[in-house]
């Protein structure tokens, strides 16, 4: 034992000793029994490792004892397996502690005492995780609350107003006058959609005098396909959506499918418990489809490392715990993760019960799954019909072959062997190149090499008639790489070849003779064979390859026209190498000649091996090669066989060209799941079954066991007071800047008490009343008289509720960082309102990946997408989009329940000189230029109404039209600089001055508030 440890063990005894109780003293189980249990026992039967399943810190596990039966018997010390333990007199029990010195027989009578006296163990000296039945305010039943009464009922529109009102009374405080209209539909509109209103969408909320008119803007909006784009961003953050693994690598991954069923799904209003159940579970649903199977990607949003030699076991526990803290932030606002390697230091949630739950998600693979459009959809299992109805097609043609197999066969008897005639060449370097012949009749070319060279070679034929000339390239230790060539890589282009013939011994008065064709049993891409005999002196036959470059090769040429038999002939043969690159030139080669026709020399070598040999003595190895051969030119089956390849090449495009998405899949035997000690995956302790933490109400298993399923029921139970509460304190916290409870990451014992307890439990009920309708929630809060309040500090409510907890006054709120640019494209007339699709490359600034480990994709797009919704930005964990992320957007590592919203001078900067904010403030001037609208003072009323929807006081129209004077006198004195200002503009000195005037409105502080 360490010496630290020793010492602290002497420590806790001494204290336990010298809080010794006097004899008929009650003995106190936190006083005097657990520090020495806590010293001599709960190393290993404590809360991190409980040897022969005993622990020991707790009551419950005290009385369940280990797997030789329960440790305390309460009452009775002679029947406690933990007193004949301690005891060591002789029973069954080994002796313990197993090692240092034993209890001393005042510890032991302790233990006795305590025992005989009930074993009683206050709720107050259990751990967090054991208290049982918390009294904690967020674990109790939503309770079933009615709106107070008020003094002043006329200001309630719904039930939200009565509770705020009674705080604000019982403070001595008002709420806030309505905010104004403008202000209002600015306000309503960007938080349900996350787009400013146009001036058209204004002019006809302001004229709409009839009553119910914002009411009938609420539903407007919330019918809207934005809605789903603007909450549905929100819900992503909870996800940690991004299109990349993360990790070092941060390879980009496909997962869009998913963001855009969530988008889908808000937008049907899917009830929330259909929605959390099928993005925890969906795939195990009985009526599971497409849909239900993408929105599983909620748990794929975990990070992959990529990463060479890592342990991938490591990181599938990772994403497993990922999910859980997720799971844990999203729906139960509890910080589960706390309670990875321990017991949770301040919540009723155990080191167990965290793996308990981490059984659920233990038991998922995590596949791809193809997502096709309605058109793949349709026209993959037509293909696949086809070829398969082709396929047996051609097992037919196959079985009735044999007949027309032993006919081909029998063509070639007496044909072989084919008897190529090695030349005795002599040659000759135009170069300058020397030539030594070698045993095997090949030429070795050395000496000094040039650049390019032409080998001309003169030899005797053989008297035997003449169909095709053979060359060898052959490889050799002594050329560069092995060769067969003479550059570095030992590769070669050979040109152009020559073949003439004369009569006698030398070459004078030669005929030349065409070369109609070749085959070579390898040519490099670009270098076929037959580039060697076409004319063209700058193409030419090489070899390279990525692999396999330094290997022998065959070129095999055909005479168009065979020469017949003769005495005393000289065949001429030019070999041309004119490659740009220098010492492209053949280092070994051989030359022959035959006299076998074409349909012999264009059969494999294996192939004519085997039909050499007599039919009835051939292997199987060579029937199977014949069989194969012959299939490649069977009349019947080669038109049927090119179809099929045809077929698989469209199906295999389509394939190709198929979506796919990141999903789960429940395995047929999930794995089983033991608590890691001290978090770590490799130290195994007890097994465990899943099951959800015992503070919270109990989980109701289809089976036997509770699965994946049975969870994501149990998360959106009506009973489970948690999932309701967090999720309309969420809604709340979008609305108001921040929720009801101020923690919305932790409704735990360390998490804030709620500002309106009532209210909350009010909305949680009327949540689960209106059967989980987000939509119902959002109109209920928007329409409230308590939002629509102006959100202007009075003095009074800066001195009693500065931060205001008591929501006398809206909040005013800078916009996310998505909303920022979403606002600035409406403005501008550039908005491209697509919804869905692929990420997005946007313009941003240069060299943004120049540091990265892995160089990042960025095809910046020329089309309409680089004018998409900040939301469909291709978001890279490590290195997220530059404007974004000045503006706060989560790198989507963890789960964000709240984002951060800081103000810096990075952030007027980048509003000003961006790259895409300039480019918006070009879009806004032109479109500025085509408004039908006469005068400067009108046209910039348009101007400021598009970025801020309110009409300009007389001092802000004045100060702007000042400017736009100002900009207009410096861009006629130097039109080279309105040039570069508005480059495409057919009045680039106008267009400039207004594309200075938009960059001053879209730098607004107003234009970038909710207000």
């Amino acid at each position: 034992m360490p010496a630290r440890l020793r010492l602290l063990c002497c420590l806790l005894l001494l204290t336990a000793c010298a809080t010794t109780p006097a004899v008929g003293d009650e003995v106190d189980f936190a006083r005097d029994v657990r520090p020495i249990l806590a010293a001599r026992c709960f190393e290993c039967h404590g809360a991190e490792v409980q040897e022969s399943g005993l622990q020991l810190d707790r009551s419950d596990t005290l009385r369940e004892g280990g797997v030789s039966g329960p440790a305390v018997v309460p009452g009775k010390s002679g029947e406690s397996l933990l007193f004949e333990a301690i005891a060591g007199d002789g029973g069954e029990i080994s002796k313990m502690p197993p090692e240092g010195d034993p209890l001393s027989a005042e510890q032991i009578a302790l233990v006795k005492r305590w025992i005989d006296a009930g074993a009683k163990v206050p709720p107050d000296a259990e751990p967090a995780a054991a208290r049982r039945g918390s009294d904690h305010w967020a674990f109790q039943p939503i309770a079933d609350v009615e709106p107070p009464p008020v003094k002043d009922p006329a200001w309630v529109r719904n039930p939200i107003d009565a509770f705020i009102l009674a705080r604000l009374e019982a403070a001595e405080l008002k709420p806030s006058p309505e905010a104004e209209w403008a202000t209002l539909i600015r306000r309503v509109s960007l938080d349900l959609t996350g787009l400013p209103p146009t001036v058209e969408e204004v002019d006809a909320f302001l004229a709409d005098t009839e009553a119910g008119a914002y009411e009938r803007l609420v539903d407007r909006l919330l019918c809207s396909p934005h809605y789903g784009e603007r909450w549905g961003r929100h819900w992503l953050d909870l996800a940690h959506y991004a299109d990349s693994n993360g990790y070092t690598i941060d390879g980009g991954r496909s997962i869009w499918k998913y963001r855009d069923w969530v988008i889908d799904a808000l937008n049907r209003d899917l009830p929330f418990d259909q929605f959390a159940v099928q993005q925890l579970a969906g795939d195990m649903l009985p009526d599971a489809g497409l849909a239900e199977r993408i929105a599983t990607g909620f748990c794929r949003n975990t990070m992959i490392n990529e990463e060479g030699g890592t342990d991938a076991e490591q990181f599938r526990v990772e994403a497993v715990v990922d999910r859980i803290s997720t799971t844990g932030a999203a729906f139960l606002g509890l910080t589960l993760g706390c309670a990875r390697c321990h017991d949770h230091k301040y919540d009723p949630i155990s080191q167990r019960e965290f793996y308990q739950l981490f059984a659920f998600f233990n038991g998922a693979d995590e596949p791809k799954l193809s997502v096709p459009t309605d058109q793949q959809a349709k026209e993959k299992p037509a293909l696949e019909a086809e070829i398969a109805q082709s396929e047996e097609r051609l097992a037919t043609v196959d079985a009735n072959a044999g007949s027309r197999q032993a006919e081909w066969e029998a063509s070639f008897a007496g044909r072989l062997p084919v008897e190529w005639t090695v030349l005795d060449v002599a040659a000759r370097s135009e170069g300058g190149a020397q030539f030594e012949r070698q045993d095997d009749g090949s030429l070795l070319v050395t000496g000094e090499i040039p650049a390019n060279d032409t080998y001309t070679l003169t030899a005797p034929l053989p008297e035997r008639p003449m169909a095709a000339v053979r060359i060898e390239v052959l490889t050799d230790e002594r050329l560069p790489s092995g060769g067969p060539g003479l550059p570095k890589n030992g590769n070669f282009v050979l040109s152009e070849l020559t073949f003439e013939v004369s009569a006698g011994e030398t070459s004078a008065g030669a005929d030349a003779v065409t070369l109609a064709d070749a085959i070579a049993d390898y040519s490099g891409k670009d270098g076929e064979v037959t580039r060697a005999i076409d004319g063209k002196p700058d193409t030419g036959w090489h070899i390279y390859a990525p692999q396999d470059l330094n290997q022998p090769r065959t070129a095999v040429f055909f005479l168009k026209d065979a020469l017949p038999a003769a005495a005393n002939r000289t065949a001429s043969l030019r070999l041309a190498h004119n490659y740009e690159e220098p010492k492209y030139l053949i280092g070994r080669f051989r030359v022959s000649v035959c006299d076998a026709p074409r349909d012999v020399l264009e059969l494999a070598p294996e192939v004519r091996e085997a039909l050499a040999v007599v039919p009835d003595k051939r292997s199987e190895a060579q029937l199977k090669v014949l069989k194969e051969a012959y299939q490649k030119i069977d009349p019947e089956r080669v038109p049927l066989a090119g179809q099929i390849a045809e077929l698989k090449a469209q199906l295999k495009q389509i394939n190709d060209q198929i979506t796919t998405t990141l999903v789960m899949r429940e395995r047929d035997e999930p794995r089983e799941t033991f608590v890691h000690l001290r978090g770590d995956f490799l130290s195994k302790g007890v097994a465990v079954d899943p099951d959800v933490p015992e503070v919270l109400p109990a989980i109701e298993p289809r089976g036997a066991k509770p699965d994946r399923l049975d969870f994501a029921r149990w998360i959106v139970d009506p009973a489970n007071p948690l999932t309701p509460r967090v999720t309309v304190n969420r809604i709340w916290q979008r609305y108001f800047g921040r929720g009801l409870v101020a923690t919305e990451n932790d409704f735990g014992l360390q998490g804030d008490a709620p500002t309106h307890p009532e209210l909350l439990d009010w909305l949680a009920a009327e949540f689960v009343r209106q059967g989980f309708s987000l939509k119902a929630m959002h109109r209920l809060i928007v329409t409230s008289n308590t939002y629509r309040q102006s959100s202007r500090m009075r003095p009074e409510l800066a001195a009693a509720d500065p931060y205001n907890k008591l929501l006398a006054r809206q909040q005013r709120l800078r916009l996310e960082a998505e909303s920022i640019r979403d606002a600035a494209l409406v403005a501008s007339g550039l908005l491209c309102d697509d919804i869905g699709g692929p990420g997005v490359y946007p313009p941003q600034p240069d060299g943004i990946y120049a540091f990265t480990q892995q160089k990042k994709f960025w095809g910046e797009n020329q089309n309409q997408d680089r004018y998409r919704r900040g939301m469909y930005t291709f978001l890279w964990r490590s290195s997220p989009y530059p404007f974004l992320k000045t503006f706060d957007v989560p790198d989507a590592v963890v789960a964000c329940t709240r984002r951060a919203r800081s103000n810096t001078p990075l952030q007027a900067l980048t509003l000003a000189n961006d790259r895409a904010f300039v480019e918006f403030a070009q879009g806004f001037a032109e479109q500025l230029q085509h408004e039908s609208v006469e005068g400067d003072r009108a046209r910039m009323r348009r101007a400021f109404r598009r970025a801020l929807a309110r009409e300009p006081s007389p001092s802000e129209l004045s100060s702007l039209l000042t400017y736009l004077e100002t900009e207009r006198a410096q861009f006629a004195a130097a039109p080279e600089a309105a040039a570069e200002v508005a480059p495409a503009a057919s009045d680039t000195q106008e267009t400039a001055a207004w594309t200075m005037v938009a960059r001053v409105l879209l730098n607004l502080d107003e234009f970038i508030t909710r207000e």
